[in-house]
């Protein structure tokens, strides 16, 4: 049976961060039963807000609605003296502290975190930023295209010697490094729980980027191989790529090893290709490529995607279609794994998000509700902190909250 528990149930989180990458870390926590207030400037809010072209009310579009779900939208202007009094009261009762601006900027506001320990010693500090909190890049700032190039993940997208292009996703640095604060926030809170001590999170836009690059580092550091743009090709393996076929669809194709290419070769009714010495093992099909890759495109391209798909899995061929966002919705195991979810939201109606990952068997994540609007749990939150209503009305006429 199922518990109704949630493994992070009962722990505080305050986001203060901007745009994706620190909020996304909070999302994640908030999926799993974490309580999390959302901080943001009054008037003016987050400026994910307005991240992406359709707007889905007036103070939030879409991004907004699924990237900030769950959480407790509350202003504060942390700049202001009591600002930033309040949050330090907010901190005394917090479990984790999520931030993002440039490096020094708490630290000028009074609430680095030699203050924010101070106040709780065993405070978890997660700290997003472009380049890190150490090091002689640390003050530049950087958004996910730049941890991209920097990383080393653009240099190797788009078709040999061509320029580089957007390796997909415009925010996937973003994305990585929101699960890599996430980690670390879960580790961290591990820790305290074993030994009692609060880590502070440093993680870096690029970091997350560079950790995927394969085995291109211990390479290039045992001899010098510089890897380049191979379009949709791979290095280290042929047939690995991306073939249209008859109708005008591509499809992917993932052959790693030689008994995958004898699969193949079977589907394609050309079983001698498999023993031929130009093909045999992978080092003869990457010495090949050009010509394994045309035996392969040739093939595909003679048969429609849906019945070449079919006939290629029923030979054991990793294979699949690229799909748009089209694609996306009609697929029967996407549906039917709950990887898209409609909530209802205020103002809005039904609104289609991702579901929660990973699943877990016995505390599964939920999703609760959408981004909120701007400021509104402030009153609630406030109240749950013992302010009275009249000092609440005087913060908000002085523009604290």
């Amino acid at each position: 049976m199922t518990s109704l528990h949630k493994p992070l149930e009962g722990v505080r989180v305050l986001d203060i961060a901007t745009m994706l990458a620190g909020p996304f870390c909070g999302t994640i926590l908030s999926e799993f039963g974490a309580d999390v207030l959302k901080i943001e400037l009054p008037g003016r809010g987050c400026s994910m807000r307005s991240m992406g072209g359709l707007n889905a009310r007036s103070d939030a579009g879409y991004a907004w609605l699924s990237e900030s779900r769950n959480k407790r939208g509350v202003t504060l202007d942390l700049r202001k003296p009591e600002g930033a009094a309040l949050f330090k009261r907010m901190v005394a009762e917090a479990d984790i502290v999520i931030e993002n601006f440039l490096p020094g900027t708490l630290e000028r506001w009074g609430l680095g975190p030699d203050v924010l320990k101070e106040i709780k010693s065993d405070l978890i500090l997660v700290r997003v930023s472009a380049y890190g909190q150490t090091g002689p890049y640390k003050g530049r700032p950087g958004f996910a295209r730049v941890a991209h190039g920097y990383g080393g993940l653009t240099y190797l997208a788009g078709e040999a010697g061509s320029r580089p292009v957007m390796p997909g996703s415009t925010s996937l640095a973003d994305y990585i490094t929101g699960m890599y604060a996430a980690i670390g926030a879960l580790m961290s809170y591990i820790a305290r729980d074993r030994f009692g001590v609060g880590n502070i999170v440093d993680i870096a836009l690029y970091e997350g980027i560079l950790r995927m690059l394969d085995d291109m580092i211990p390479v290039y550091a045992a001899d010098g191989f510089v890897r380049e743009r191979m379009g949709p090709d791979t290095v280290n393996h042929v047939p690995h790529s991306h073939y249209a076929t008859k109708d005008g669809q591509w499809t992917a194709l993932a052959c790693t090893n030689d008994a995958m290419w004898q699969r193949l070769c079977d589907a394609m009714g050309r079983p001698d290709l498999a023993t031929d010495a130009r093909y045999a093992t992978m080092p003869d099909r990457l010495a090949h490529r050009e010509e394994v890759n045309g035996i392969v495109a040739d093939y595909f391209g003679s048969m429609d995607r849906d019945p070449l798909l079919e006939h290629l899995r029923a030979f054991e061929v990793p294979v699949g279609p690229i799909n748009n966002v089209a694609d996306i919705f009609a697929d029967e195991h996407i549906q039917e794994r709950g990887n898209l979810v409609v909530v209802d939201v205020e103002d809005v109606g039904p609104v289609t998000m991702m579901g929660v990952l990973p699943r877990l068997s016995e505390t599964p994540g939920v999703l609760r509700s959408a981004g909120p609007k701007l400021g509104e749990h402030t009153d609630e939150v406030l109240a749950e902190m013992g302010i009275p209503e009249d000092e609440i009305a005087r913060l908000r006429e002085a523009n604290v909250i």
